[in-house]
């Protein structure tokens, strides 16, 4: 974590450094929401990644009907071995923004922020990204991958369809993001919660952009770090998804 994240959050932290009685009549600053499917290799080092942030949160995970053995790890490493840690399981898998529908209304924090149970992201960067929220500039935050921060050299035509659709949303919109598929999406809680989203899959991500620019949210961007991965590392990502986000764009400026 860069000094210049902690000095910008200071004052918020020192604010949340309660007794443990104080700190239960308040909601945690943060509500980590993490869709998981088939992560078993990643998912513990993840968490000890987003646990390690000195960060007043809570974790919400939700597991998508994995059968790779994560709904097993979960249960016997993760479910009810830390008290701000929360798990829910899918019985089949219904996709990302279903996984993501199910968290949100549990969230009892400020803030909520997607997180997924890969290694693509770097919990280190949320200071970064709660700082436009804390200090009352943003209602939501994205943090794009394509404004300057260090990323791995991957796919070209990902990063093609990437610039595509962030296109188009911007066009239906009237947004000029340069990154609306992040996964690093950070929301006030309240917001997130009045949104009535109805996507199952990774067209969640054009639909909370246009209904967040609906609301006239006040939307920023901050660059940061991005690992991405193969396949055959376990990447899930197609070109199915980018279509099914392609009619996503539409149908939410036009007939939701």
């Amino acid at each position: 974590m860069r000094p210049a994240d902690n000095v910008a959050l200071a004052p918020v932290l020192r604010e949340r450094q309660h007794s443990q009685d104080e700190a239960d009549a308040h909601p945690p600053l943060l509500s980590l929401l993490i869709p998981v499917y088939n992560e078993r290799a990643t998912l513990l080092e993840i968490l000890d990644r987003v646990r390690a942030v000195p960060i007043p949160k809570e974790i919400l995970i939700v597991d998508d009907g994995s059968t790779d053995g994560t709904r097993e790890l979960l249960r016997r490493e993760v479910d009810g071995h830390w008290p701000e840690v929360r798990v829910f399981y899918h019985e089949r898998n219904a996709g990302k923004g279903s996984a993501l529908r199910t968290a949100i209304p549990h969230a009892t924090g400020d803030v909520c922020l997607i997180q997924d149970a890969d290694l693509e992201y770097d919990p280190r960067e949320y200071p970064r990204l709660l700082e436009p929220i804390l200090d009352g500039r943003a209602d939501a935050v994205y943090g794009s991958r394509f404004l300057g921060g260090p990323h791995r050299v991957l796919f070209f035509w990902h990063y093609v369809g990437n610039q595509v659709l962030t296109t188009l949303s911007n066009m239906f919109t009237n947004l000029n993001l340069t990154d609306m598929e992040t996964c690093y999406k950070v929301v006030r809680t309240d917001l997130l919660q009045s949104l009535r989203l109805r996507s199952r899959g990774f067209e969640i991500e054009p639909e909370l952009t246009a209904k967040l620019a609906r609301r006239r949210a006040r939307i920023y961007e901050v660059p940061i770090s991005y690992s991405g991965r193969t396949y055959e590392e376990g990447k899930k990502i197609g070109w199915r998804d980018g279509v099914k986000a392609l009619g996503s764009i539409f149908r939410y400026r036009f007939f939701d």
